[in-house]
């Protein structure tokens, strides 16, 4: 999978909650970036080269929608990381979040429930 920029990600972002989707509409759900249409629409080129999304007709416009899931993008996005930083190995990923950012009651009761399903 080829990177994709921070500005990648927010279109994905409003592809991924609605979609297809037409760039006017993109830009619209966009607005805070004060990006213009060109912008917007030069994002979404760039993310149909990358092959993550594709492209319809629809009169004349185009419709946009994602060919990769959120949940596959950040399933790739936390291995690359992982073997990045830490080797391929989860487990000082997971203490790294711990000492850093601490870890709260909900996410460590997440966490044995998860190695309890893997262990079955």
């Amino acid at each position: 999978m080829k990177r994709i920029s921070q500005a990648e990600l927010d279109v994905m972002d409003v592809l991924w909650g609605e979609s297809p989707i037409a760039a006017s509409d993109v830009a619209a759900r966009l607005s805070q970036k004060d990006w213009n249409i060109r912008t917007v629409k030069t994002l979404l080129s760039r993310l149909v080269e990358k092959e993550v999304i594709s492209t319809q007709q629809d009169g004349r416009r185009y419709l946009y929608a994602p060919l990769l899931s959120q949940k596959d993008y950040a399933r790739r996005a936390a291995r690359k990381l992982t073997n990045r930083l830490f080797g391929g190995r989860a487990a000082p990923l997971v203490a790294h979040l711990a000492e850093g950012e601490g870890l709260t009651e909900q996410d460590i009761a997440e966490l044995e429930a998860l190695i309890q399903e893997l262990k079955r």
